[in-house]
């Protein structure tokens, strides 16, 4: 058995005029309360360190970039990396990145157990607009604020597994999923933060959006024979709520965890990686069954286009 007792560390709503230094303590309580847990890694969500600031139309690049980090671990940060260090944790954690050379990232790393980076995945699926847009009900600047990740869908070997990340927005992209799938993906750890409303639609109530969110994890978690841990950062955010939810999903796409607040909110559960072995040689067993003969269109094509030519 290749056991891995895994606490996702849902956070509670980050305000605006919060700090770094204040956020971060409230992650090494979790860390603690993992620790005491018996948890051997520790998953924290999309843009743990601030508000959901993407929410935000800004046109400054000065106060853009005090939302981004430099480096990783950065002096605010280093209280969480000495103190996961100390307590043989690893971690995973999601901030917003910004490079030497000037690039926006909305990024996600993991660390091994004793506090080294091992692995860094950038997202991919980039939602919302660049522009602000006075017809929704609140913005979504991530493609304003972010460039789409460049560093594909990476899988690295740690604590004796398999182990990716997604983010947010990537969770209802079955190609991503697929793409760690393919190189033996056993755990993906996915954090988020997502508006309880639509802002697009007012209609949507919070209870389909916490439906469509577990439904895409779920069906990643069993297509793909791997374990799924969605973490979110969750309740009221300057106004705005987020819903939380998150939730732990076993190989057969069943929840084995789940939230119950929107609060700062350890859930624990022991993980065992041999678990994903019979999907893989079955029913999901790629090398026997997939036909990619039959699947070109998906990399030669972005948007749906009819069989008699017509866009959609």
């Amino acid at each position: 058995m290749r056991e891995i007792v895994i606490g996702a560390a849902q956070m509670g709503p980050i305000q605006k005029a919060e700090s770094r230094q204040a956020v971060v303590a409230r992650m090494v309580a979790l860390l603690d309360q993992a620790a005491e847990a018996g948890c051997a890694l520790v998953v924290f969500p999309e843009l743990t360190l601030t508000t959901f600031f993407p929410r935000w139309y800004m046109e400054d690049e000065a106060e853009v970039d005090a939302w981004f980090e430099r480096d990783m671990p950065s002096p605010a940060t280093r209280p969480l990396f000495d103190r996961a260090r100390e307590k043989g944790i690893a971690i995973s954690l999601g901030y917003a990145e910004l490079t030497p050379d000037g690039h926006r990232f909305n990024t996600q790393i993991l660390t091994d157990q004793a506090g080294n980076v091992v692995g860094k995945y950038r997202k991919v699926h980039l939602p919302g607009h660049s522009e602000f847009d006075p017809e929704r009900t609140h913005q979504h600047l991530e493609k304003r604020y972010f460039e789409p990740g460049n560093l594909g869908f990476p899988v690295w070997r740690n604590m004796d597994a398999w182990m990716g990340m997604l983010i947010c927005n990537d969770r209802r992209w079955p190609e991503a999923y697929r793409e760690m799938g393919l190189q033996g993906v056993e755990l993906v750890m996915l954090g988020y933060n997502t508006p309880s409303s639509n802002s697009q639609n007012p209609g949507e109530n919070t209870e389909l959006r916490q439906f469509h969110s577990d439904l895409s994890m779920q069906a990643g978690a069993y297509q793909n024979s791997c374990w799924v841990v969605g973490v979110a950062k969750a309740g009221l955010e300057d106004g705005h709520p987020l819903f939380g939810g998150s939730i732990i999903v076993d190989p057969n796409g069943q929840v084995v965890q789940r939230a119950t607040t929107e609060d700062d909110e350890l859930l624990v559960h022991a993980c065992d990686m041999d678990a994903t072995v019979f999907g893989k040689q079955t029913i999901f067993d790629f090398k026997r069954h997939r036909r990619i003969e039959h699947y070109g269109r998906i990399t030669s094509q972005t948007g749906a286009i009819t069989p008699d030519g017509e866009a959609l």
